[in-house]
């Protein structure tokens, strides 16, 4: 059964946004209380967070579909919706978060580190937060916008300080297992490390994190063995250490060319030319394999490669290598550049920035696009007249109508706002009035407004007495 996984396909959903609530007061003696929808509740989060207590994204394998909760409508009596629950999902230290696309969204390193991975969506405003002085009693409210949905791949690069490569079976589990408390699997036939150990060395004051990567043959960029699958294991380690294995048992191969061949792996994988490179010849309690090390050192070491002879089983030379290793370490950590303390950005609009375009396409048809049209269209309730000639207000405010004025289009003319795939699609009429606006300004109710003195009243009532007589002197039956 597999118990290592480090790459799987996530897919994501936040949590919808409430809608809003239209609603009018009602009481005893007061039939007309005036609005109080409450606003609709936040649709709930999904954050990755890093957990080091956490090695393997194998609950993902078995699970990759995550939603989060969906935020309540709003209620009458001003009772706003519940905020939806975020989701929270802990991944392994060493997390790289991509698209579909394969570009990298997060780097997740350090325990403690989020990223929302998917936003909820807003709560849409009840009709309370919509009234004002002009729309006194707004019969409408706004829906929830839907919570976003997302597929990534999540890639485990495991954090270490020194990475162990080699070919099979050259004894990179043994060594781990000497230099650290680690209890990798050992036995004497290739391939027996499947997954990446991580062992940790204590060599004076420095510690260090070792990693065990399994065995790489000719071919292992391109896909052969399992080098490919866990040579991303080696992108995060400052230092590389190359384990031969001096006592082989194949006659077509030796310390010298297993090195250029992995050497050659690495080229062909990219980004690893940097690291500081030892070499270690193992299994030197062979007497063959004491009498190869003798004879390829000079070699490796004109090459520019500290080498250190060592046996695993009879853990020789084992100090030296880790004390060397920590040297090599802490030179890397302090090579690093210090991290800088948070600053914020503040990248102002530009001033002729609407916050939207228009553009001309096929079939006169005009396209809208911009955060606020776009999100104002996910909040209308099509069913509701008031509510589409509020958006249209919305729109008129922005400046979407003058600038398909100017990019030439005429009434009938089609308008989609939104991307092609999920839009809006209208015949665009130029200060079209809608039935609510007709009969009125939206969202206006003169059965709310304040009384007027009883000598107003009088007054208006006379002016329309008047004006019904004038209009009966102009009538001719014939």
């Amino acid at each position: 059964m597999t118990t290592f996984v480090d790459r799987v396909e996530l897919h994501v959903a936040a949590g919808n946004g409430g809608h809003g609530c239209a609603s009018v007061h009602r009481e005893k003696f007061k039939p007309l209380g005036g609005p109080d929808g409450g606003n609709g509740g936040r649709g709930g989060d999904v954050t990755l967070v890093v957990d080091q207590s956490v090695t393997t994204l194998l609950e993902y394998h078995h699970g990759p579909h995550r939603k989060a909760t969906n935020g309540k409508p709003g209620e009458g009596g001003n009772r706003s919706g519940k905020d939806g629950q975020d989701l929270v999902l802990v991944v392994p230290d060493g997390t790289v978060v991509l698209d579909k696309q394969g570009n990298v969204l997060a780097d997740l390193v350090g325990h403690g580190t989020t990223f929302v991975a998917a936003q909820g969506g807003r709560g849409g405003l009840g009709n309370a937060a919509l009234a004002s002085a002009r729309r006194k009693a707004p019969g409408f409210a706004l829906l929830g916008e839907p919570g976003d949905m997302r597929d990534l791949v999540l890639e485990l690069k495991t954090v270490a300080d020194v990475a162990l490569v080699g070919y099979p079976s050259a004894g990179k589990s043994s060594l781990i297992s000497v230099l650290s408390a680690a209890k990798p699997k050992i036995a004497d036939y290739p391939f027996t490390t499947l997954v990446p150990n991580l062992g940790v060395v204590t060599a004076g004051s420095t510690v260090y994190t070792v990693a065990d990567v399994p065995g790489l043959i000719p071919g292992a960029s391109q896909g052969r063995g399992l080098g490919l699958e866990f040579l991303r294991h080696v992108e995060r380690c400052s230092v590389l250490v190359h384990v031969l294995d001096t006592a082989t048992l194949e006659s077509d191969r030796d310390p010298v060319s297993d090195l250029d061949i992995i050497e050659e792996e690495l080229a062909q994988y990219g980004g690893l030319g940097n690291r500081p490179r030892v070499v270690v010849l193992n299994k030197i309690d062979v007497p063959d394999g004491k009498d190869l090390a003798e004879m390829v050192r000079p070699d490796l070491e004109s090459r520019g490669y500290r080498v250190f002879e060592v046996s695993a089983v009879a853990r020789t030379g084992l100090k030296e290598l880790s004390f060397a290793l920590a040297e090599l370490v802490a030179q890397a950590r302090a090579a690093r550049p210090q991290e800088e303390s948070t600053r914020i950005v503040i990248r102002p609009k530009a001033v002729d920035d609407a916050g939207f375009t228009v553009t001309r396409e096929a079939d006169e048809m005009y396209r809208v696009r911009g955060e606020k049209p776009e999100r104002w269209v996910r909040q209308t309730d099509f069913n509701n007249d008031e509510a589409v000639g509020y958006l249209a207000d919305r729109l008129n405010r922005l400046g979407v109508e003058d600038e398909l004025l100017k990019a030439g289009a005429r009434a009938g003319d089609g308008v989609a706002i939104g991307p092609e795939e999920n839009a809006v699609v209208f015949d665009w009429e130029p200060t079209m009035m809608s039935g609510a606006e007709m009969l009125g300004r939206r969202g206006e109710d003169h059965r709310m407004e304040a009384p007027r003195p009883a000598a107003q009243r009088r007054k208006d009532r006379q002016a329309e007495r008047d004006e019904a007589e004038r209009e009966f002197d102009d009538f001719d039956p014939f």
